[in-house]
């Protein structure tokens, strides 16, 4: 991990060319003693450049003298020099003319958690939280109560912890349950308004206690295994300390009013954007301080909300200052916008980005998707695939059904090193706001959901024995941990997707059944060299979900009942086990 540099060395093989015209010349008889003669300047040089007492000496003598010999066959003549030994002495002592360097160029090459990593997304004020028998009021959890939760997140599978913002909550237009704007008195507010009069960015909201309770959250995550991610959203409630302090870091409109936050026909009328062109040096430093103060208490992840609307510039200032004091800490793009912009912020620092997975559901767009983030794109973004966020309720998973989740968390676990999961998803969470609308009911964004865990447990409606074995498999395969290893394959039917994965001797084949309303039976047609196979090669398959095997070979049968189980995760077996 660390800077590094790498130059481009050009070159001419003056071996390279004569091998190649002596291998056409000599066999036709076409100035077969210059080819040789040729070849005997090249063994000399090749003898000068080796040390003085080095053994190679008497080899490429010995070479030379053969090749000399012209009472030997010339098939014989030219073997000589080209024996193994000589390739290996040409291999340390390389030949080389006109040599050229180009470079150096500066690369940075990020821990592994920068590409592979399975994140899991709660708000501590959910966690812990319950009802007051005697005022019938709900009680907040705390970082402290979020902490027990912690132990379920682990024993799943999951790497990074992510928290929205933990920061006080904007009173002045407060939002209310399901986004309205008229709060009730105990509404907690979204914990994207961030800063009160209690303070801003650099706060805990008092309600999920202090930064010593911050400080035993952390350092129960690092015994669990865990990292811990915050949000970093640069923005503001109309009462946080910066609107007062420096009112020229937002847009002040025609009015005299400053200008909230819109994504039409969306309404944030509790968020004010900063605006990054009227006091970029303060704005700068600013940023800086808040992000080092919460990588001062064991955050070293940072989930950045909507990075697109802020200068790209900026962002490769900030990671570049990060990344030259502690280049551990990881910043995910949570960025939803055209495929440029995305790959813009890639460029610049970002390690991982949100993407357009939670939309590509049929056949033809997992297919043409997988393929343009492993081999297209892949050498500026890191795609991490969420099957949900707060924000986003998938139509898929409205109308899908159990199956429909299965589904999409196995896609998003082995289609990508790096995947995610909103609590509640776990529960087959589905209800919409209202049809048409891809947000939940009662958004956790804008009051608490109180969920009954052991319950769930208990009665076995809970997906949280699949994700744990999704996230064990990917442990186990190194081919699950890459990006650009994918390849994908065909079947006859057109809700069927097949893909493989490769890293070395592991070989992963994922077989789903993106219906999740029906059964589907077809033929699998594989690609048998890019598996490292001859076409008429059999191999034993192994389902890591259900502890079945077949042998299999280029075309294979598959019957997949989304409503037993709609996949195949197959590890390769190239000899009977």
């Amino acid at each position: 991990m660390g800077p590094w540099t790498f130059v481009i060395e050009s070159w001419s093989d003056p071996v390279a060319t004569w091998r190649h015209n002596s291998e056409i010349k000599i066999p036709a008889g076409i100035d077969v003693e210059l080819m040789f003669t040729e070849g005997v300047l090249l063994l000399e040089r090749l003898e000068k450049s080796l040390p003085k007492r080095s053994p190679g000496r008497r080899t490429v003598a010995d070479a030379v003298k053969a090749v000399t010999d012209t009472s030997r066959p010339d098939p014989v003549r030219y073997a000589a020099a080209v024996s193994p030994a000589i390739d290996a002495l040409l291999a340390d002592f390389p030949l080389r003319d006109l040599v050229t360097t180009e470079g150096p160029y500066p690369f940075f090459a990020d821990r592994e958690r920068a590409l592979f990593s399975a994140w899991y997304e709660f708000f501590p004020r959910s966690e812990g939280a319950y009802v007051d028998a005697t005022t019938g009021k709900t009680v907040p959890g705390t970082l402290r109560t979020a902490a027990k939760r912690l132990d379920a997140v682990a024993e799943m599978g999951f790497d990074i912890i992510y928290l929205p913002p933990i920061h006080p909550i904007g009173r002045l237009n407060r939002k209310g349950a399901n986004n309205t704007l008229t709060p009730g008195p105990d509404d907690p507010g979204s914990p994207w308004a961030i800063g009160s009069a209690e303070g801003g960015h650099d706060t805990i909201h008092p309600e999920l206690g202090t930064f010593e309770d911050l400080d035993a959250f952390v350092a129960r995550a690092h015994e669990l295994g865990l990292e811990v991610a915050l949000d970093l959203a640069l923005q503001a409630a109309p009462d946080h300390p910066w609107v007062s302090k420096h009112p020229e870091w937002f847009t002040t409109r025609a009015d005299g009013s400053i200008a909230y936050a819109e994504n039409p026909p969306k309404k944030y009328q509790d968020i004010y954007p900063v605006n990054f062109d009227n006091d970029p040096e303060g704005i700068y430093a600013e940023v800086l301080r808040i992000v080092r103060l919460w990588m001062s208490h064991g955050v070293r992840v940072f989930r950045v909300d909507n990075p697109h609307t802020k200068p790209v510039q900026f962002w490769e200032w900030l990671m570049s200052q990060v990344r030259a004091t502690d280049p551990d800490v990881l910043f995910l793009a949570e960025a939803f916008t055209k495929p440029a912009m995305m790959e813009a912020l890639g460029t610049v620092g970002f390690h991982q980005s949100y993407c357009y997975f939670t939309w590509r559901n049929t056949k033809w767009e997992i297919e043409e998707y997988f393929k343009e983030v492993s081999h297209e794109t892949s050498h500026v973004l890191r795609p991490s695939f969420w099957v949900n966020t707060p924000d986003i309720l998938p139509f898929f998973l409205q109308y899908g059904g159990p199956a429909a989740f299965k589904i999409r968390a196995v896609l998003a676990a082995t289609g990508s090193p790096s995947w995610g999961v909103y609590a509640g998803f776990e529960l087959f969470e589905h209800v919409a706001l209202q049809p048409g609308k891809e947000e939940y009911l009662d958004s956790e964004k804008f009051q608490i959901r109180i969920r009954d865990w052991d319950a769930a447990d208990r009665t076995g409606h809970t997906l949280k024995p699949y994700l744990t074995r999704l996230n064990e498999i990917r442990r186990a395969h190194p081919a699950l941990q890459q990006l650009r290893d994918l390849t994908v394959h065909s079947a006859d039917d057109d809700s069927t997707v097949v893909f493989s994965k490769t890293a070395g001797d592991d070989t992963v084949i994922v077989v789903v059944n993106v219906d999740p309303h029906g059964t589907r039976e077809t033929t699998v047609h594989l690609d048998m060299p890019a598996l490292g196979m001859d076409w008429n090669d059999q191999f034993v398959v192994h389902d890591e979900i259900t502890g079945e095997s077949w042998t299999w070979g280029e075309r294979n049968y598959v019957r997949l009942d989304p409503y037993v189980e709609p996949a195949h995760v197959l590890i390769v077996r190239r000899h009977h086990q």
